[in-house]
C-alpha cells in the first residue's frame, strides 16, 4: 500500500474492489485520482486471496481484518485519525466496509458503488442485516439497472441505517457500470466534498 499521502492530511480514503477484481479496478483507479487531486490521501488495497491469485474470495473474517488493518496502517502513513477516514469500494469491497464500520470500526463515512443488496434474481436474500448499526454518512452509488439491487430496493433498505444516506443513480447502468468511471469518480468527489 502506497497512498498519494503528505503529512497532516485531513481526510484518506480507503478503497477496496469487487469480488472479481483486484485494486487497479478501472472505477477505483479514478476514483483514487478524483479524490487525490482533492488533498485526500488514498489507498487502494487487495484482499489476501487476491495477493494469493486465487479467484474465490476469503472468508467473511479474513476479509474483516484486511479491512481493520489497512485503515489502521492508511491513517498511520496519511497522519490521520481514524474517523477521519472513508471506507468502501465496488460491491464485495464495499459491501465488507460497510459491515466493518456496523462491527465498530472508525470511519468518516462509506462509500458504496453498486452494493451488492441480494444476489441477482433472490432478493429475499438480503444483505442488510448489519445496516442497523451503521452511524456513519453513506453514498450508495448504483445503476439503475443492477441486478444485486433496485433503486426502491436499495431505499427501502438504507432506510434502517441511522446516519445521512445519500443515493446517486447510474441511469440505464448495470452492476458493472462500464464505461462510467468518470461520472462515478464525479459523484464520489462530490460527495466528499460535500460531507469533509
Amino acid at each position: 500500500m502506497s497512498p498519494r499521502a503528505t503529512k497532516k492530511q485531513k481526510h484518506a480514503l480507503l478503497l477496496t474492489p469487487g469480488a472479481s477484481a483486484n485494486r487497479n479496478q478501472t472505477a477505483l483507479v479514478a476514483i483514487d485520482d478524483a479524490a487525490s487531486a482533492m488533498g485526500i490521501a488514498v489507498a487502494r488495497v487487495d484482499f489476501p486471496y487476491t495477493k494469493a491469485g486465487r479467484k474465490a474470495p476469503d472468508k467473511p473474517a479474513v476479509l474483516l481484518q484486511t479491512i481493520v488493518d489497512e485503515a489502521a496502517a492508511l491513517a498511520a502513513d496519511a497522519g490521520v485519525a481514524p474517523d477521519r477516514i472513508f471506507l468502501g469500494g465496488r460491491s464485495m469491497g464495499g459491501r465488507i466496509c460497510s459491515m466493518a464500520v456496523a462491527d465498530g470500526l472508525r470511519a468518516a463515512g462509506l462509500v458504496l458503488v453498486s452494493y451488492p443488496l441480494h444476489p441477482p434474481g433472490k432478493p429475499e436474500k438480503l444483505r442488510t442485516e448489519h445496516f442497523g448499526a451503521i452511524k456513519v454518512p453513506c453514498l450508495f452509488l448504483s445503476g439503475t439497472r443492477d441486478a444485486f439491487g433496485t433503486p426502491a430496493e436499495l431505499e427501502a433498505a438504507t432506510a434502517g441505517i441511522h446516519a445521512p444516506v445519500t443515493h446517486s443513480w447510474l441511469e440505464g447502468c448495470d452492476h458493472g457500470l462500464r464505461g462510467q468511471d468518470g461520472t462515478v469518480a464525479r459523484f464520489v468527489a462530490g460527495w466528499l466534498a460535500g460531507v469533509s
